[in-house]
């Protein structure tokens, strides 16, 4: 069964003069998941965001966040949600512990700011001005300010852009947290490992719409092929292997005795070949079968690097 929306959109359009950047897209968000929404630059994925957030205005459909209307409801809404943005959102000329101990103040039970200082290493950069931070550093108060009011849902934007892996590591940890602790989560990217590794669901939107969703495993073994790998003596009968595969596979001989296979790769699958091995004196080694990747379903979909 599942849980309850905290996001629901239906069939939204948002125009920018004679540009479509969101052309009737449909999405939800479940309470206590992570949902990450994936695309190319220009797909529409930021407007869909901020539109949920309350700071673009629908031009047609309907956007619902906690139950609420994010423009006509944005008083009762906002102590209830955490944004994080890129630019972070704090005076230049603000320091970093100040600026969060005054976002704790706005919240009726926020966290406790040491520990969630401490928690992202920010207690050296504390009383530093926000244009002298690094920009990891920005990163992290951003995510800091985001979550300090304990929202029942965050939006989180490139929250580790420009971290070193241990404050990487430690962002994730934080994120599971949350989750942990009912938090529903909205979470941007250009990691696909970041995707696979915290996601719940993940929304692949391109030309403004959705273009595919699931779970990082549902969408890897419901997009691309997988491979299977062997090595084998050189000169294979590789067609009359093939036609003990099943139709829609295929098999080639890389390289001298390298051999590949490519389709639906299953355990009936990797069963047909060891025994056709076995009936041509074959000892197959080296197996391997590659799973496909999120990004490798990306690119499949969109044909775009997610940079690009």
């Amino acid at each position: 069964m599942r849980s309850e929306s905290v996001v629901q959109i239906r069939r939204l359009v948002k125009r920018y003069g004679s540009k479509t950047a969101v052309d009737g897209l449909d999405l939800e968000v479940h309470q206590g998941s992570v949902t990450a929404v994936l695309g190319p630059n220009g797909a529409g994925k930021t407007t869909t965001v901020e539109t949920c957030e309350g700071y673009r205005r629908p031009d047609a459909g309907t956007v619902r966040v906690l139950g609420l209307d994010p423009v006509a409801d944005a008083a009762k809404l906002r102590p209830r949600i955490g944004v994080m943005l890129q630019s972070g959102g704090v005076y230049s000329g603000a320091r970093a512990d100040e600026m969060l101990r005054h976002m704790a103040k706005l919240h009726a039970h926020p966290l406790d700011v040491d520990a969630l200082i401490e928690r992202l290493g920010l207690g050296r950069c504390g009383r530093t001005t926000y244009r002298r931070l690094s920009g990891g550093q920005q990163q992290r108060l951003a995510l800091a300010m985001a979550v300090v009011g304990r929202p029942e849902l965050v939006f989180l934007d490139e929250p580790t852009a420009g971290l070193d892996p241990h404050a990487r590591r430690s962002t994730w940890e934080l994120v599971r947290e949350l989750r942990a602790d009912g938090v529903s989560t909205v979470l941007t990217t250009h990691f696909m490992d970041e995707a696979e590794e915290l996601a719940d669901h993940v929304a692949i939107i391109d030309a403004g719409k959705v273009v595919a969703e699931g779970s990082p495993e549902q969408l890897c073994r419901g997009g691309a092929e997988n491979t299977l790998r062997f090595m084998g003596r050189p000169g294979l009968d590789v067609g009359s292997l093939l036609k003990a595969l099943p139709d829609g596979t295929e098999a080639v001989e890389l390289t001298t005795g390298a051999y590949r296979i490519t389709g639906q790769v299953d355990p009936q699958l990797l069963a047909t070949v060891t025994s056709w091995c076995a009936q041509h004196g074959v000892m197959p080694e080296g197996i391997s079968v590659e799973r496909h990747t999120l990004e490798d379903v990306f690119l499949e979909l969109t044909g775009k690097e997610l940079r690009s």
